[in-house]
């Protein structure tokens, strides 16, 4: 048997590949605090979840215009009752295209009410395909482009979810609008995470005076009525006002009362840490404030800071569709979620068209994937 360089026998092959599976397994390859995070935040199902959805919503949001199947702005019948897709031609046979039927009168009436029965109308069903053509839009707002992920192929209107009191298909709406809606929250989340983030831990690391009166301001900012203020400070703006004028004041609006919660949270955080023995070490060695809390305070705080993005964004989200519903978020021809629950102001309107409820849906799928992944990560991030 051959001998290593200590002169004993030379492991086989077999030992020399378990040696190194147990030397990989228990410390030879470290792991960054990233990568056990994303190991904790995969044992989470409804964090996983959440993930998906989240990259399902951003990715229908940049390309909302390839995957709408109609024109947003195009009219038809108004609150048209959404179409029947199914996996059947007009004889009844299976097929692996679907076919979008159209809902009407059957040509029935009830046998009590002698109301006329409506159903899908499988006369003359509309063909459907993936990567049709359809209206004109530009890609990236610079290439022009008429292909979309799914609709018809003879260029007649579907409505899966039926169509609002101009006849617009809501589907197509809804897809357009995560855009603004979206827009909006990542928008004011970014702005009160860089104003919270700076105002909690600068007020936390200085302390003092400086400390006392921030965060009687932060008090005040808190005590503040909110709804009140929204709807004050958007009547300001005329109603002639350009919607892009509109949009950004909105935005500010929700961002200046939006900050202020963060900033407590991340002071107590900033607190705490100011007075771990590293930190004490740094300031005895002479290390700068900037040094300090840019390399042991925030670095820190940072998990907190990304938890608290993912659970603000659908708070900002369900906001923006309740100011909509009140008519003070966007205006047309911008499109959004809450805009377009306007339509739903009526309970006459919700009694004859349930349909134009559909909107909701996309918010509650909006919320359930952030607070999902928000939950997640929080487990993750800070498992005891």
């Amino acid at each position: 048997m051959p001998t290593d360089a200590a002169g004993g026998p030379a492991p086989t092959p077999a030992e020399e590949s378990s040696a190194s599976a147990v030397v990989t397994r228990f410390g030879a390859k470290s792991e960054t605090y990233a990568m056990l995070v994303w190991r904790r935040f995969r044992r989470s199902t409804m964090g996983m979840i959440g993930l998906v959805l989240v990259m399902l919503l951003l990715v229908v949001s940049i390309f909302a215009d390839f995957f709408a199947p109609m024109d947003p702005r195009a009219t038809n019948l108004p609150f048209a009752p959404p179409d029947l897709i199914a996996f059947e031609d007009p004889q009844g046979n299976f097929s692996l295209i679907p076919y979008v039927y159209p809902i009407g009168d059957t040509g029935e009436f009830d046998p009590i009410t002698y109301q006329p029965l409506t159903g899908a109308v499988k006369d003359d069903p509309t063909p459907t395909g993936f990567f049709v053509q359809g209206y004109s839009y530009r890609l990236f707002w610079v290439i022009p482009t008429n292909i979309h992920f799914f609709g018809s192929t003879d260029g007649r209107p579907i409505q899966l979810l039926g169509t609002d009191k101009f006849g617009r298909d809501i589907l197509s709406r809804g897809i357009i609008g995560s855009r603004i809606s979206l827009m909006i929250a990542l928008a004011v989340v970014t702005m009160t995470t860089i104003v919270g983030t700076l105002v909690g831990i600068t007020s936390g690391y200085i302390g003092g005076a400086v400390d006392a009166w921030v965060q009687r301001f932060v008090e005040f900012v808190l005590a503040f009525p909110q709804l009140p203020l929204y709807l004050a400070l958007t009547s300001l703006i005329p109603v002639t006002a350009p919607s892009n004028v509109f949009l950004t004041f909105v935005i500010f609006v929700m961002a200046v009362l939006g900050w202020a919660q963060l900033s407590r949270e991340v002071r107590s955080k900033t607190l705490s840490l100011a007075r771990i023995e590293y930190v004490r070490a740094a300031i005895a060695v002479g290390a700068t404030d900037r040094r300090i809390i840019l390399r042991h305070i925030l670095p820190n705080v940072l998990s907190h800071i990304i938890v608290a993005i993912t659970l603000a964004i659908p708070s900002v989200v369900l906001l923006e569709s309740f100011l909509g519903f009140l008519g003070f978020a966007v205006k047309p021809p911008l499109v959004s979620w809450g805009l377009m629950l306007q339509d739903t102001g009526t309970f006459s309107v919700i009694g004859s068209y349930p349909w134009i409820l559909s909107p909701v849906i996309f918010v509650l799928i909006t919320v359930f994937a952030f607070n999902a992944l928000g939950d997640g990560l929080r487990d993750a991030v800070d498992p005891y």
